[in-house]
């Protein structure tokens, strides 16, 4: 199973980006799929989650911002709106065939991370 991960880059702050991963590999679909992110000298966080019914969970600090969406089996997106500063990291997409909330959750497959860079 292969994780690839697009998008990111650079952008002003308040602009918006799009990330999507790509599953491969697999005749089955992942129950969960999800977008982590860690900046420098941070721990890896959960940034949404999505379930193959379509149930989304966000992160608090990109709830109203963020759009997780499942586009096709197993592909994922990102869409992000309104960035911040703050929202600069490297970010991974994971996939799962466990349902899982993602949270201290290391398991699965991971994508390769992408960057994003929110100047001000």
């Amino acid at each position: 199973v292969q994780l690839q991960a697009f998008g990111g880059g650079l952008v002003q702050a308040g602009g918006s980006l799009r990330l999507s991963c790509v599953g491969s590999g697999t005749i089955f679909t992942f129950n969960t799929m999800a977008w982590y992110r860690q900046a420098p000298g941070k721990q890896r966080e959960l940034v949404a989650t999505i379930t193959s019914g379509g149930t989304t969970n966000y992160a608090d600090s990109v709830k109203g911002r963020f759009d997780i969406s499942r586009d096709a089996r197993n592909t994922v997106s990102l869409q992000m709106n309104s960035l911040k500063v703050e929202d600069s990291a490297v970010y991974y997409c994971n996939a799962r065939f466990y349902s899982s909330s993602g949270i201290g959750d290391r398991g699965g497959y991971w994508g390769q991370g992408t960057q994003v860079t929110v100047s001000s």
